[in-house]
């Protein structure tokens, strides 16, 4: 069974928004895409940029280094350099608190 940690609330993220959370340690970009949340590991594949300090257009991160670019759904790398997907976690809400699992 999964292990959800609370990382923010609802009212914290409004739709386009993102943040950077750690949870168990692990850095973890937090995204809201059209009132829908998600969660990605925040390391750029290719160089270990700070995914969650890049541009957000829609589903899709750029990572502020060089580039790379990637869909918060699914974690797929859309553009090079980076050639590997990033890890994506499990998000839910309940009531007001965004909790995400990194198991």
């Amino acid at each position: 069974m999964s292990k959800f940690f609370k990382v923010a609330e609802v009212s914290e993220l409004p739709p386009g928004g993102k943040k950077m959370v750690e949870v168990d340690d692990i850095p973890v970009a937090l995204f809201n895409v059209a009132g829908e949340f998600y969660a990605i590991e925040d390391v750029c594949t290719h160089d270990d940029g700070p995914l969650a300090e890049g541009e957000l257009d829609g589903d899709e991160i750029e990572c502020p280094r060089h580039g790379a670019r990637f869909n918060v759904r699914t974690g797929a790398v859309l553009c090079m350099p980076a050639v590997e997907p990033v890890e994506c976690y499990d998000v839910k809400v309940e009531g007001d608190d965004i909790l995400v699992s990194v198991d």
